[in-house]
């Protein structure tokens, strides 16, 4: 079920491949998340002595949650995945120019998961091919819909 997701990703990058990720969350982060108070479209994922890491993501915090808790809505927070999977990832941003992305975020099994994808920029002359072919489709569609 997912939570909140990065349309911007798709728009600005070519996403080769998906992984998912863990977020190592506080629990008030936790809360806020299920209450709807997150935005992933300014973030992005940084690799640091073979860790990844999650910049730029703000949770907005709950009111009600406990007051001796100091929140801090855009801090960095660690992924986590499998060290297979970080050593193919570091190899692919180093050598190949690939950018990691937060695509999605959302519930596997009540834990809350990132959906990251490896990606190569998009040129302004792909984005508007992308756009011209984006509303062929959809007259396609309203035209198909005319004649039935």
């Amino acid at each position: 079920m997912s939570i909140v997701q990065n349309k911007k990703a798709s728009h600005d990058y070519f996403i080769e491949e998906r992984f998912e990720a863990g977020l190592a969350l506080k629990g008030w982060e936790v809360k806020a998340i299920r209450a709807g108070g997150v935005q992933i479209k300014e973030a992005y994922v940084v690799l640091k002595n073979a860790e990844m890491f999650l910049i730029g993501c703000h949770i907005s915090p709950l009111t009600a949650a406990s007051t001796h808790v100091q929140a801090d809505p855009t801090r960095t927070r660690k992924l986590l995945l499998h060290a297979e999977e970080i050593r193919k990832l570091i190899g692919k941003v180093e050598r190949a120019g690939y950018t990691l992305v937060p695509l999605d975020l959302h519930y596997t099994r009540g834990r809350v998961k990132l959906e990251i994808g490896l990606a190569k920029g998009k040129k302004q002359h792909d984005k508007r091919e992308a756009e011209k072919e984006k509303d062929w489709k959809r007259e396609q569609q309203r035209l198909l819909r005319q004649t039935t």
